[in-house]
C-alpha cells in the first residue's frame, strides 16, 4: 500500500461518511500528506431511500444477525454508487455504517466491505478505522479531531477553539494550534457531548413521516419542558470526565421523556436538550476557546444555534465562516485518516479516545 501512494507527498484522497443520522452518504476530496491539507476537491451527496433508511434502521443496536447483513447490503451498495464517480482518487477512506457502539462491552460495529469496495471500484480502500482503538483500551471514538487539528493549521488559528459536530450525536474537539502535532499531549480534547439530531430525527419520522425539523420550524412554535430537561441532564454521563463516546441510542429514554408532549413541544424539548448537552461539554475544555464552529446538520437549525448563543460565552459560528464546508467536514475526515494510516500515522491518541497509547487504526484492502 505504501508504494501504492508513495511515503512521502500529496495524495488525491477521497473520504466517504455515513453518519448516524442515516440521511445518506457524503463524499468529498482532499489532497494531503496526510499532515498537511493542500487543498479540498469535488463532493458529492448520496441519498438513501426510505427503504433504505428502513433496512438501516432495522439494523441498529444489533450486532449479527439479518438485520445486519441486510444493514450491510445497504451500506456496500450505496457507497460503491456513490464514490463511482472518483475514479481518479488515489486511496479512499470507507467509515462504513455504525450499527452499534459499547466499547467496554461488545466493542464498535461500522458494516461495510472494504476489500469488495476496493475490487469494485479499483481503488485502494482504507476501512475498519476503530476496532484498533478499542482494542487498545479506546472508545473507538470520535475519529475526526486529528483532522480537526489539521484544519486548524489551515485556516491559520493560532489560539484555542472548538469545532462540534452536531450529527445524529454531538461530539465536541478542543483544539490547541500552538502545538506542532494533533499527537502531543494537551493539542487535543475531544468526546461526545450527548445525543443531537437522533432523537429529533426518530421524533419526527414517528409522529409527523418527516426525516428531520427543517429549519427548526417544529421546535420553534413549542416551549420548552423544563422537567424533562432537568431529569436528562441529571444523567451521569454529563458528569463523567472526557475522552467519552456514545451509542446513537444510549439516550433512547430522551423519546419517552417527551411522549406525553405536544408535537411542537417534544420538539422543542429534544433541541434543547441537544443545546444543554454541549453546553454541559464545553466545561470540560483545558481553557476556554476563541469560538465555537459547527459543523454537521445541526448548524442548519436556526433553533438550535440560537439556544447555543444564548446559553454560551464563547462565539458561535457555522463551520463555513473559516472558509470550510461543514456538510463534508466527516467525510474530508476520513479521506484524511485513510492517507494517515497508510502512512503508518496515528489516527487517535489518549485525548480523543482515551487509547492508551497514539494508535492508527484501519485496514488496507487493494484491488485484486
Amino acid at each position: 500500500m505504501s508504494r501504492a501512494i508513495g511515503k512521502s507527498g500529496a495524495v488525491r484522497a477521497v473520504g466517504a461518511m455515513s453518519g448516524t443520522s442515516l440521511d445518506g452518504v457524503d463524499v468529498a476530496e482532499i489532497t494531503t500528506d496526510g499532515t498537511t491539507i493542500f487543498g479540498f476537491g469535488r463532493s458529492a451527496y448520496h441519498p438513501y431511500s426510505d427503504a433504505e433508511q428502513a433496512t438501516l434502521r432495522a439494523g441498529l443496536a444489533k450486532w449479527a444477525g439479518p438485520e445486519v447483513e441486510a444493514a450491510a447490503t445497504v451500506t456496500d451498495t450505496a457507497h460503491i454508487a456513490a464514490l463511482a464517480e472518483f475514479s481518479d482518487a488515489e486511496v479512499i477512506g470507507f467509515h462504513g455504517q455504525t450499527l452499534a457502539h459499547a466499547p467496554r462491552q461488545q466493542g464498535t460495529l461500522q458494516v461495510g466491505d472494504g476489500a469488495k469496495l476496493a475490487a469494485q471500484l479499483g481503488v485502494p480502500v482504507v476501512w475498519d478505522f476503530r476496532t484498533d482503538d478499542v482494542a487498545m483500551g479506546g472508545e473507538g471514538a470520535p475519529l475526526a479531531p486529528f483532522f480537526h487539528f489539521a484544519c486548524a493549521k489551515h485556516i491559520r488559528a493560532n489560539q484555542p477553539l472548538c469545532i462540534l459536530n452536531l450529527g445524529g450525536v454531538g461530539n465536541l474537539t478542543y483544539i490547541d494550534p500552538q502545538f506542532d502535532s494533533a499527537e502531543q499531549p494537551g493539542a487535543l480534547l475531544a468526546f461526545d457531548t450527548g445525543p443531537a439530531n437522533a432523537p429529533i430525527n426518530d421524533l419526527m419520522m414517528a409522529r409527523l413521516g418527516q426525516g428531520l425539523d427543517r429549519d427548526g420550524a417544529v421546535a420553534r412554535s413549542g416551549q420548552v419542558e423544563t422537567g424533562a430537561l432537568e431529569l436528562f441532564l441529571a444523567e451521569p454521563y454529563f458528569a463523567k470526565i472526557p475522552p467519552k463516546s456514545l451509542d446513537r441510542n444510549d439516550f433512547s429514554e430522551m423519546i419517552a421523556l417527551v411522549s406525553e408532549l405536544s408535537n411542537a413541544d417534544a420538539a422543542a424539548t429534544l433541541t434543547a436538550m441537544c443545546a444543554a448537552a454541549v453546553v454541559q461539554g464545553m466545561e470540560h475544555c483545558p481553557k476556554a476557546p476563541t469560538t465555537l464552529l459547527v459543523t454537521g446538520g445541526g448548524r442548519h437549525n436556526p433553533v438550535l444555534m440560537e439556544m447555543l448563543r444564548v446559553a454560551l460565552d464563547v462565539p458561535v459560528q457555522p463551520i463555513e465562516d473559516v472558509g470550510l464546508n461543514g456538510d463534508m467536514l466527516e467525510a474530508q475526515a476520513f479521506a484524511y485518516l485513510a492517507v494517515r494510516v497508510a502512512r503508518g500515522l496515528p489516527t487517535s491518541c489518549p485525548g480523543t479516545t482515551g487509547v492508551s497509547a497514539c494508535v492508527g487504526g484501519g485496514v488496507v484492502s487493494v484491488p485484486g
